[in-house]
């Protein structure tokens, strides 16, 4: 099965303002995120999909592929499904363009799962233990699965709530996973794409992947230790920029 990644780069962000561009020792965020990617060894091509004339000559500057799409897309889910009649692959890996640490092992471990299950689910994703109080940032995504590593549910609330216990005892009563914010999708999942129903789940969490989960679609996540830090404030592009320097 042929796989490409495909990054999402959006160039407003309400939180921090052209991140996606922010310099980190000598180059931008997308950099960064675009040859980690290149590193993984499923991989057979990687691409950019931007609504920004800004970032196609930033991509093209180091001979990167980039396509321009519609600003009006909602997700970058959306801006991939855009672009699906000019990507030829099986597989499509959406990597968030704001994770500069994300680890080439784990894009290549995503795809492993769908070399190796039976039925293909529709949908891959990592997810990671919480061990921290970060259990109550709503920008850490939380999964609950099933026995069988399906996922139930995505949420930026806590969940499972446990009832019985104070908050501070939580952790010693079950496991908390977050998610890592990269998906592999069938080409056939992102063709159904446009035809998924409305998701009040999705609107009110904002969260994309919950669309896909109401309207009855796999998700099938695996475990990881690895927790790609996703860029959302000046605070995280500080400890990226200190944790690269350090690398």
């Amino acid at each position: 099965m042929k796989t490409i990644i495909v990054i999402p780069a959006r160039l407003a962000s309400s939180r921090l303002p052209r991140k996606i561009l922010a310099d980190i020792h000598g180059h931008s965020m997308l950099w960064h995120v675009y040859q980690r990617c290149l590193q993984a060894k499923k991989i057979a091509e990687v691409h950019v999909a931007t609504d920004s004339e800004e970032i196609m000559q930033e991509v093209a500057s180091w001979q990167g592929k980039a396509w321009l799409t519609d600003p009006n897309c909602a997700s970058g889910t959306e801006r991939i499904v855009s672009l699906l009649d000019k990507l030829s692959s099986d597989i499509i890996v959406n990597v968030q363009g704001d994770q500069p640490l994300i680890e080439p092992s784990v894009i290549d471990a995503l795809v492993n799962v769908f070399e190796c299950t039976t039925p293909l689910p529709d949908i891959v994703t990592p997810g990671c233990q919480i061990y921290d109080d970060s259990i109550f940032d709503p920008n850490v995504v939380k999964i609950v699965k099933r026995h069988d590593g399906y996922a139930l549910y995505f949420s930026r609330h806590p969940v499972p709530y446990v009832r019985d216990e104070m908050q501070t005892d939580w952790m010693k009563k079950t496991a908390f996973w977050g998610h890592v914010g990269i998906y592999g999708y069938l080409r056939k999942t992102l063709e159904d794409y446009p035809n998924l129903p409305p998701s009040l789940l999705e609107e009110m969490e904002k969260l994309e992947q919950l669309r896909f989960l109401q309207a009855g679609k796999t998700i099938f996540t695996f475990e990881t230790t690895h927790h790609a830090l996703s860029v959302d404030t000046p605070v995280d592009l500080e400890k990226v920029r200190q944790m690269l320097n350090h690398s």
